[in-house]
């Protein structure tokens, strides 16, 4: 896939690994629409690469039609990077009794019900496009994390959203093979996202020190350059890639 001229949504992207992501792929000549819930934040990135904001809740269907609508009017839709998520923490049974139900279920609605929803109304619209020289109608890419795997103590909810993702990987990409859509899943290891960023300092440098190799923790560059690479690479398709510095997380 040629990135140069063609429409990608990246949702969440309004900071941290969507916006690393969004900036790499607008370097790279491409037209991206930002899809994020922070207006203020979204519009900025927006302006600042030349792209076209959107306010967006991933979990609902008009407002992912609204995304792909914008990014259909400005030319041929070939990519979509799902970054769009929340991390909680909360073990099935604490001080307080059992696990809210409410809050595993807005980690899953939000995580892997709002990654799907973006992904099968993009998608729609990628199976429309004249294919390229390859057969290529599009490709997408989703976010794990390294929790599918390790979970720690405290993430039963983030794990299994995020596993969720992990587990629909390669049925989509088996899905739309014959359409010419690939589908493609990263899961990042410690990240240094604003989310991180609010931890204390020692914190950090415990993470980060944690990695065996690099020891520091990743940045959206790292996985824009990576995201990038899947668009280009067209046999890149049905599989999850960790991108981690070997990390394996332990319990806690």
């Amino acid at each position: 896939m040629q990135i140069k001229d063609k429409v990608f949504i990246v949702t969440g992207a309004a900071s941290g690994l969507g916006e690393g992501t969004a900036r790499a792929l607008a370097a790279a000549g491409g037209k991206v629409v930002i899809a994020d819930m922070n207006a203020e934040r979204g519009e900025a990135v927006a302006k600042d690469i030349g792209g076209a904001f959107v306010k967006c809740d991933v979990t609902s269907e008009a407002d992912g039609q609204a995304v792909v609508a914008q990014a259909t009017s400005m030319g041929k839709l070939m990519g979509l990077v799902n970054c769009a998520g929340i991390a909680t923490a909360e073990k099935t049974v604490g001080k307080n009794g059992a696990h809210g139900l409410a809050g595993f279920a807005k980690t899953v609605t939000i995580n892997l019900i709002g990654s799907f929803n973006m992904i099968r109304l993009a998608a729609e619209a990628m199976s429309k496009n004249e294919p390229e020289s390859t057969g290529e109608r599009g490709a997408m890419i989703s976010t794990a994390s390294v929790a599918a795997y390790d979970g720690q103590i405290g993430q039963a909810a983030y794990s299994a959203s995020k596993g969720g993702i992990v587990g629909m990987t390669l049925p989509i990409a088996r899905d739309l093979a014959k359409t010419g859509i690939r589908n493609m899943t990263i899961a990042p290891g410690i990240m240094g996202t604003p989310m991180l960023f609010g931890m204390p300092q020692e914190v950090q440098d415990a993470l980060a020190a944690s990695v065996p190799f690099p020891s520091r923790l990743g940045r959206p560059e790292d996985y824009a350059k990576l995201a990038v690479h899947i668009f280009e690479n067209d046999l890149l398709n049905g599989e999850v890639i960790r991108l981690d510095g070997a990390i394996r997380l332990a319990p806690k």
